[in-house]
């Protein structure tokens, strides 16, 4: 009976949570309430996140710890690269699929290496937009059949170090973003005596919508006008060389949550391609860079954390649109390039964060009595709670709402006593908590009943920065399923937003993904103290390894890579475990010479030890103590106390399992 309660249980989290819309198949949650990542998607290859959380404790990590699958990249090259030649088979397209990887996504090592060797039987390359992204690329790039594809703005070295590509036999494709660029690329290519091969960005009317539309459209900063693209087709053919002009690109925007949005875009730059090849250039690829959205609140919707379409429905937009635009200006048609670095790297990361308390308006819950020397309105409130009923419930609300304004002007004015105000206050939060629960239920609930449950809602106390791990949420409104990654067998009984270890107010989550509109609260359990409660921040891995700052000095958190392997009892292993920034990474980052600081410290001991006010082995402890703390992680650490009351070091190798 219990299992079947507990099951049941289970479900209706699933549900509550809507894992099953987000994540793809990827997570689920097993009988033990855990969360699980299946990195291929099937039965019996599951990773219990709750069991690589002992295992870190085991190995001395502490929180935040961000949990990479391997795995999963590799399942998500193969995918969309199979749902392209799906769409290629199904359509009768002549031509094939050639994406790559834009670095700029993620431009961890292990990562790109990853995606490059499970892209080798798809030929997948790589793009870069930077210099250093590109001197990366041109060294991990292996295979000849594959692009290399170079955007963003160039100088000489750039587009050097393009054409050395060239000279080892790569296909590097230079991606002309302005009109002086162009010029630029063919005078370096006559100094380095090689043929160049570029690729040219149209500006589209066409562009995206939701929180990266201004990337896209006629007044994005990357990209040739019409007028640009004739002149440049003008100057290559004046120079002989009018087929080096290899490849069309346009950009629409990131994560486009419509399906109009890249058809109309596709048919747009089709056309561009088709007038372009009949002037009498040499393209063979069509990049329609990025755009290929991750449904993050799992809604299926043109909401701008969503997305309304399919993998299949938006490669067989692309394939169809471009195929029925060349064969109307009767032109070939062309090697098909994408950019989808999101939908690849998203899902392969899970941020775990420890919330270690809670801050909540309903902490005291003992009975409450009016004394002699309370003032009238605690009665009052006493009143209005004893009579509390559905009938009157906004009556009471309202009743209570006086009362409480009426108490705090009294306490500005000197007129009312703490103990007093204490009384009002928690018999105020007691009654908004019971008129909430009184519409429960309700199709239609007030607005001020609505402000009044997110006002209740918990506050945890989770050892992490939105900063450092989660920038987009911060500064884009960027929406992340969030959960328990256990305890999900029991129901979880409050609801909550999580606060982070930052100084700063903004350093907190507040909006939550919900299958109809956004949350301002997330259900959660009950904080037990002593005890750590863990949640998962779900489909991270795009943008948000690189963009984060160091906001209060936290620094990066620590990483386990986890593969799947069918010889390991547990079916999976632990590759490597990096370890997050020491204190000491973190001030020599921002200019701080550590050395200089212990040796200050070391001073201040010895002038302490001189005038009598620490003795010698207690000024020599704490300076040695205060110089050890350097090699610490800059997150909390609440495991680190020992018996003696000294702090200890957490382990800052890496550990190749």
């Amino acid at each position: 009976m219990f299992q079947d309660s507990a099951g049941s249980i289970t479900a209706q989290n699933s549900s509550l949570y809507n894992v099953e819309g987000w994540s793809e198949g990827y997570v689920r949650i097993n009988d033990a309430g855990h969360a699980v990542m299946l990195p291929r998607r099937r039965e019996g290859e599951e990773i219990d996140l709750m069991e690589l959380v002992e295992e870190a404790k085991d190995r001395g990590l502490r929180f935040p710890l961000l949990v990479r699958c391997h795995d999963l990249l590799r399942d998500r090259v193969r995918r969309l690269n199979e749902s392209f030649a799906r769409a290629i088979t199904e359509c009768g397209y002549k031509n094939k699929y050639r994406g790559v990887f834009p670095i700029k996504v993620n431009q961890l090592c292990e990562v790109v290496e990853e995606i490059v060797d499970a892209g080798l039987p798809y030929h997948f390359g790589i793009e870069a937009g930077s210099k250093p992204e590109l001197i990366a690329a041109l060294a991990v790039h292996s295979d000849p059949e594959s692009l290399v594809v170079g955007n963003g703005y160039k100088d000489d070295e750039f587009i050097r170090a393009a054409l050395i590509g060239i000279k080892l036999g790569k296909k590097v494709i230079l991606v002309v973003e302005k009109l002086e660029e162009f010029h630029q690329i063919l005078a370096v290519a006559k100094q380095v005596g090689v043929k160049p091969m570029i690729g040219a960005r149209v500006r589209l009317l066409s562009k995206g919508a939701g929180k990266w539309a201004t990337s896209g459209g006629e007044n994005a900063k990357f990209g040739l006008s019409t007028a640009d693209l004739v002149s440049m087709s003008d100057t290559l053919h004046a120079e002989g060389m009018p087929d080096a002009l290899v490849l069309l690109h346009y950009h629409v925007g990131s994560q486009v949550p419509d399906i109009q949005t890249i058809s109309r875009a596709t048919r747009e730059a089709a056309r561009f391609y088709a007038k372009l090849k009949k002037m009498g250039h040499a393209l063979g690829y069509l990049d329609v860079g990025g755009g290929l959205g991750v449904d993050y609140d799992g809604s299926r919707t043109s909401f701008d954390s969503s997305r309304n379409y399919s993998l299949h429905e938006y490669t067989r937009d692309i394939v169809y649109n471009i195929m029925e635009i060349c064969d109307s200006e009767q032109v070939e048609h062309p090697v098909i390039v994408s950019e989808s670095g999101r939908f690849i790297v998203a899902p392969h990361s899970v941020l775990i964060i420890e919330a270690f308390g809670s801050i909540e308006k309903q902490s005291h819950t003992g009975t409450i009595s009016a004394s002699p020397e309370d003032p009238k309105l605690v009665s009052d409130m006493l009143e209005i709670m004893a009579g509390l009923n559905e009938k009157r419930r906004l009556e009471n609300l309202h009743d209570a709402q006086q009362i409480r304004d009426q108490a705090q002007s009294m306490f500005d004015l000197g007129l009312l006593d703490l103990r007093s105000k204490a009384k009002i206050d928690t018999l105020y939060w007691q009654i908004a908590a019971a008129i909430v629960k009184l519409h429960a239920g309700m199709k239609q609930v007030p607005e001020e009943v609505r402000e009044l449950e997110v006002a209740l809602a918990d506050q945890l106390l989770c050892n992490f920065s939105v900063f450092q791990s989660l920038l987009d949420h911060w500064a884009l409104g960027q929406l992340f399923p969030v959960m328990p990654i256990h305890r999900l067998n029991e129901v979880p009984e409050r609801s909550g937003t999580l606060v982070d270890i930052t100084c700063d107010s903004d350093g907190k989550m507040a909006k939550f993904i919900d299958f109809q509109d956004v949350k301002e609260t997330l259900p959660v359990h009950t904080v037990r103290p002593g005890e750590p409660y863990y949640l998962g921040i779900f489909l991270s891995g795009a943008y948000q390894d690189i963009m984060g700052d160091l906001h209060n000095l936290f620094g990066r958190v620590n990483e386990m890579h986890v593969f799947l392997d069918e010889d390991e009892d547990a079916g999976y292993y632990i590759e490597e475990v990096l370890p997050g920034n020491t204190i000491d990474q973190v001030l020599t980052l921002t200019q701080w010479d550590t050395k200089e600081l212990a040796r200050r410290i070391k001073s201040q001991a010895d002038a302490a030890l001189k005038g009598d006010r620490l003795k010698p082995n207690e000024a020599m402890r704490l300076a040695d103590e205060y110089e050890k703390m350097f090699q610490s992680y800059t997150y909390l650490d609440f495991n680190a106390r020992r018996p003696n009351g000294s702090m200890s070091s957490p382990s800052t190798t890496t550990d190749k399992a």
